[in-house]
């Protein structure tokens, strides 16, 4: 199958039918893809305070009406507690399971917050020419917790996580400045070559995904990554939330230029 290029509505599809299980980096090119957060409404208000005053790492595409599946804006043909790869249940701030549909766990409470991802400007690197090393090898990015605080609103609060692509020198500048297009999916790196300044120690040792792939001369740079909700998610430890397993997205109808200023 060439998920690269199939429509987003038959990629969910799969994965609704348990057909794609894996990491989506890669799939539907052209298209945006979101990360997932799932709250009650008791702290729905919070939690959307706390992205609006973190829109580098938290910015929002689309938030569900309460207690309803079904999104309304980014995708029409969905089910959000079925269209994602694998999820994870969040209980007091512990992690308590990875799930390939949360349709047993859905309430008539729950809010669903749709948050840019990363991947969608990766096409956009793709047709200039800039490397993108984990769909060239078919593992998913990594992404590390880092010592730059967001600002708390509420009950959350939370340090930013951070994805990094290995980039040669010469083509740094136009990573920079193509990401920097796509404010709604993290916009331009917080970070180039130094992941001391932001708190990594280990950069072969991510917190989340893969091992990096770097080829001689990669540079390291991070962008703000929507795994944040969830570094807010285990620092604040509300009674229950879902969110996507990282790097297991979900892919929006979207065009990725829409979201390109």
């Amino acid at each position: 199958m060439d998920l690269a290029h199939m429509a987003p509505y038959e990629v969910r599809k799969l994965i609704r039918d348990k057909k794609i299980t894996g990491q989506t980096s890669g799939m539907c090119l052209g298209y945006a893809q979101a990360n997932l957060a799932i709250l009650p409404k008791e702290l729905a208000y919070d939690f959307l305070l706390f992205t609006q005053r973190n829109p580098k790492p938290c910015p929002i595409l689309e938030v569900s009406d309460v207690g309803d599946p079904y999104l309304k804006k980014i995708a029409k043909d969905c089910n959000i507690a079925t269209d994602i790869p694998k999820y994870r249940i969040y209980e007091k701030g512990v992690m308590t399971g990875e799930y390939d549909s949360v349709e047993q766990f859905w309430r008539d409470d729950l809010v669903a917050f749709l948050i840019g991802c990363s991947f969608s400007f990766e096409s956009a690197l793709l047709e200039v020419g800039v490397p993108v090393r984990q769909i060239e090898e078919g593992v998913n990015v990594p992404m590390y917790n880092t010592s730059i605080a967001c600002r708390p609103a509420g009950r959350f609060s939370a340090n930013m996580v951070v994805s990094m692509r290995g980039i040669q020198p010469d083509r740094i500048a136009d990573a920079v400045r193509i990401s920097g297009y796509y404010p709604s999916v993290h916009g331009a790196p917080v970070e180039v070559g130094s992941p001391e300044r932001i708190g990594i120690t280990d950069l072969m040792h991510p917190d989340y995904g893969d091992v990096p792939v770097l080829e001689d001369g990669d540079v390291p740079v991070f962008w703000a990554c929507g795994v944040t909700p969830q570094a807010a998610v285990m620092a604040s430890k509300p009674e229950f939330a879902i969110t996507h397993a990282p790097g297991h997205m979900f892919i929006t109808s979207k065009r990725d230029l829409e979201y390109m200023v």
